[in-house]
Formats: C-alpha cells, structure tokens, sequence
C-alpha cells in the first residue's frame, strides 16, 4: 500500500470514529444548521493537515475548537428545531427554546452528557475541560433547565 493509501485509509478510519462526537458537540455548541456547518469545516481542516492531527493526542478536542472558529459569523443564540411531534409527549415542547438560553458551556455539557450519553470524561475532553469543571456547567444549566421550565428537581 502506498502512502497516498495509507494517508487516506488513516483519516477515513478517524472521520468514521470522530464525526458523529464531533458534530453533536458542535451542534450543541451552535445549533443544528452552523453546527453541522462547523463539522464540515472542520473535517475539511483535518483532511488539509492530517500530518499534524493524526499525531494528537486529542485530534477530536482540537477539531471542537476549529470548528467553533472557523466559518461564517456565529448567530448571537444558537437555533434547535422544534421537537418533532413523534417524540411528543416524551421530549418536553419548550425544550428547544430552554436549551437556546443557556449559556454555551452549560449547554454543550448537558446536551453531550443527557442527550448523546457520552461519559462525563469524553465530554470534558472534545471540550478541553476538566471532569469538575464539566460538572459545574452540568449543574448549572440543570438548574437552569429546570427552572426555565417550570420542572421540580427529585434531588
């Protein structure tokens, strides 16, 4: 195999392990259109120096933050679909709009740890952050959650 090959075959392993982490951190992050915008523009910065990420330790982690710096200027409050009426009354309605008024860290915690069920540990390390300061925003935006709507917490 050559090394044309191998250089393809490495980074098509890596996109097929890290794209779906990747985008759900980053539609978290920005909401689901520039969310998975960003994914794109990062996976094309990964491809153009794969050289380099290949080697990292945490190649996913520094594709986060290019993808959350690259692209068209980001809207003020990320954007979430409404919930589609399949998944009513199991998702709450006002969800969408909840999660768009917590601050981004707190967001991106929640939504990868409860919604895509990483383990706290693989959230705290695409965002680069400790295990307790990931938990913090994790609190926080539950409370917040919960008071923004209207739920009693059974803590």
């Amino acid at each position: 195999m050559g090394a044309v090959e191998e250089f393809s075959e490495s980074f098509t392993i890596f996109v097929k392990e890290v794209e779906p982490r990747l985008r759900h951190a980053l539609v978290a992050s920005l909401g689901q259109e520039e969310g998975r915008e960003a994914t794109a523009e990062a996976l094309a910065y990964a491809w153009e120096h794969w050289g380099r990420l290949e080697a990292m330790e945490n190649a996913a982690g520094y594709l986060y933050r290019v993808g959350r710096s690259r692209g068209r200027p980001r809207r003020s409050r990320p954007v979430f679909d409404p919930v589609p009426s399949r998944h009513l009354p199991e998702v709450e309605p006002g969800l969408p709009d909840a999660l768009s008024g917590l601050s981004e860290k707190q967001r991106v915690a929640v939504v990868m740890v409860h919604a895509y069920e990483w383990s706290r540990g693989e959230a705290a390390e695409v965002l680069g952050v400790s295990v307790s300061t990931l938990d913090t925003h994790l609190q926080r935006g539950l409370a917040k959650l919960r008071d923004g709507l209207g739920v009693q917490s059974h803590a």
